[in-house]
């Protein structure tokens, strides 16, 4: 299994604060069936800053002491980035870091309250020039949970989605949780990851947060989620189902009265 939004790296953000916890969330992702991990460290959030280089640097530092401890688990390049006027700019000066470094995927981070107006225009942008965007984590902003229309358009429009493993589960709140199965339903979301900080806080949840999809949504989009993790790293074609729009359903998910 591949984990595409994890923050293991030692010491660079809100993840692991240390090497010993670092290999500590490596030998949690084995017990999950987890044997790649992309490194997304946070990058201009207003609190951390992490650079393309810096992150390549600390990835081989981290599979090195992985290899010593013999810990089967490799971990791959990657980027969290909040999103800013200038990213298509400074993504061709290689100052950010598509996923896995060439595979021209790019994490794009939301603030959590709201949708900047020049999303649409940005992600466009984006896509014109050869890359491919994924707003991560969109069940927890507030203004996509009040106005999803606002991302079937950006989903319509070409952008792709990453839910968390742990808004499945129910660790951050039944109203998440709910929005997370309804872009589900409605062809929303196409990847999903940990965004594991740790092992004790927010952890990787994968294994659990899989089955319960397979439960309640079905087999089609558990291998979805999991065939496009894949193809992130292998370079093959992600799957999208056409997205629709969560008004016009009937059925509002599995947590509805």
């Amino acid at each position: 299994m591949i984990d595409i939004h994890n923050h293991i790296l030692p010491g660079v953000d809100d993840g692991a604060s240390s090497l010993t916890e670092s290999m500590a969330m490596a030998r949690e992702a084995v017990k999950e069936g987890i044997d790649t991990i992309i490194a997304t460290p946070h990058h201009k959030n207003g609190e951390f800053t992490n650079t393309a280089e810096q992150i390549i640097g600390a990835v081989e530092y981290l599979n090195h002491k992985l290899q010593e401890e013999n810990i089967s688990v490799q971990v791959l390049p990657g980027q969290e980035t909040r999103i800013y006027g200038e990213m298509l700019e400074d993504l061709e000066k290689g100052e950010l870091l598509p996923l896995n470094k060439t595979s021209g995927y790019v994490f794009v981070e939301l603030p959590t309250e709201h949708v900047p107006r020049y999303t649409t225009q940005l992600l466009f942008d984006m896509q014109i020039s050869g890359y491919k965007p994924i707003i991560v984590h969109p069940e927890r902003n507030h203004e996509l949970m009040e106005s999803p229309d606002k991302l079937y358009r950006l989903v319509k429009n070409g952008a792709l989605t990453q839910i968390t493993a742990g808004s499945i589960t129910g660790k951050t709140g039944k109203k998440v949780q709910k929005f997370a199965y309804q872009l589900l339903e409605a062809n929303l979301t196409h990847f999903i990851g940990s965004d594991a900080h740790g092992v004790k806080k927010r952890s990787f949840y994968m294994r659990e947060a899989l089955a319960d999809i397979k439960k309640h949504v079905g087999n089609h989009m558990t291998y979805q989620l999991m065939e496009n993790n894949e193809a992130i790293v292998s370079g093959h074609g992600v799957y999208m189902d056409p997205p629709e729009r969560i008004a016009m359903k009937k059925k509002w998910g599995i947590f509805s009265k």
